[in-house]
């Protein structure tokens, strides 16, 4: 699995559902599994969590567990498919004990799956670079997905509303997210530190406004706004401002006949 092809269900599509729901076929001969595919995903997530999926392999996860490489294809058929069982497994932190929805309490519901959302992507960054345009879904994913959509269960929405109200929030976090998890990584995987990349641009941008060129970009840069002390990428600010978004929708809903 390279960078450019990192996507859910990139492996083996029916063993991977196997997997996940614990329907696959024992093996009926040879030795006794020593370990279980929890230990392999287990051990898999706390590599990805230390050096990213590049550094992930079947051959660093045996050594992990001290067996060979060839004995974990007793386990998990290859890469792609341990990444599911993975993507999966994290997900088993994310909020899945809200309450349906109600106009009292499903805005705090939201942002509860919403920063845990967000705080999952920071403990596991690898999860952002698989796709999940298509998601394959495993028993906590669909737990998780299911907690997200109860938030706005009761207020009158049709599925397709809660359905897209759920969607919102997420790609707002995910987009969020990746951002924040870029610009850290940034300076370590360029060797060009904030302070170098900016100080080099920062003559040509300030040419550019003391002749006139770029106005409204001009007035927000010299009102602070990408100060190193202004949190520029504040998730919570513009998550309240989704959550606005949502209520004034809600909102107008109900006021429809």
């Amino acid at each position: 699995m390279s960078s450019d092809d990192t996507y859910a269900g990139a492996g083996n599509l029916q063993a991977t559902l196997d997997l996940l729901w614990g329907t696959q076929e024992p093996p009926s001969r040879g030795p006794k599994p020593s370990l279980s595919v929890e230990q392999v995903v287990r051990t898999a997530i706390a590599l990805a969590d230390a050096d990213g999926l590049d550094g992930l392999s079947m051959r660093r996860v045996a050594e992990e567990l001290s067996v060979g490489t060839m004995s974990l294809y007793r386990y998990v058929p290859g890469k792609s498919e341990l990444v599911d069982l993975m993507l999966d497994a994290v997900q088993a932190e994310l909020p899945t004990g809200t309450s349906p929805g109600s106009p009292d309490t499903w805005r705090a519901g939201l942002t509860e799956v919403a920063h845990g959302e967000y705080a999952l992507y920071r403990r596991h960054p690898w999860v952002l670079r698989v796709s999940q345009a298509r998601p394959l879904f495993g028993p906590n994913s669909m737990a998780a997905y299911d907690a997200a959509l109860r938030t706005v269960e009761g207020l009158g929405l049709s599925a397709h509303e809660m359905a897209s109200m759920a969607a919102a929030v997420s790609c707002y976090v995910q987009g969020t997210a990746r951002i924040t998890v870029e610009f850290d990584t940034a300076a370590r995987r360029s060797g060009i530190s904030d302070e170098q990349w900016w100080g080099t641009q920062l003559p040509f941008m300030t040419a550019a406004f003391a002749e006139g060129r770029y106005p409204t970009l001009a007035k927000v840069y010299q009102g602070g706004a990408y100060d190193p002390d202004d949190d520029f990428f504040s998730f919570g600010f513009g998550l309240e401002r989704v959550l606005d978004g949502i209520e004034s929708y809600v909102r107008t809903r109900k006021a429809q006949p």
